[in-house]
């Protein structure tokens, strides 16, 4: 496995919020908008300005965030998911089956998830 890394939710001030991370520790920020990707056309007008992924890489971690919630907004315990990168779609697969393990149906197929060139499983 390649790491680990945190995945927040934000309501609206994701861009503010890591422009000061950036600007404090001056480290390597990735950033997309709604505007420009793949999910604009599937968007109302009003999100086309969020953030929909944002990476803070500081060579030893990894933090990414978003403005993507869902419509009952962030509330204790949606705001903060776990990322785990994976280096090969076996690795994907074995760590889906043990963190699954009683709580989704193992033989359903998966659906695929791109990010960054990266193929991964949900």
């Amino acid at each position: 496995m390649k790491h680990i890394s945190p995945y927040l939710k934000f309501n609206g001030n994701c861009r503010e919020t890591m422009a000061f991370y950036k600007h404090c520790l001056g480290e390597d920020l990735t950033l997309n908008t709604v505007a420009g990707s793949p999910m604009e056309s599937m968007m109302p007008p009003a999100k086309k300005s969020l953030t929909l992924h944002v990476a803070l890489n500081t060579g030893k971690a990894t933090v990414m965030v978003s403005d993507m919630v869902g419509s009952d907004g962030i509330s204790a315990g949606n705001n903060v998911t776990t990322c785990v990168v994976c280096e090969t779609q076996e690795e994907i697969e074995e760590v889906f089956v043990k963190m699954s393990a009683g709580r989704y149906d193992q033989t359903a197929s998966q659906p695929a998830a791109v990010w960054h060139g990266w193929r991964s499983r949900r």
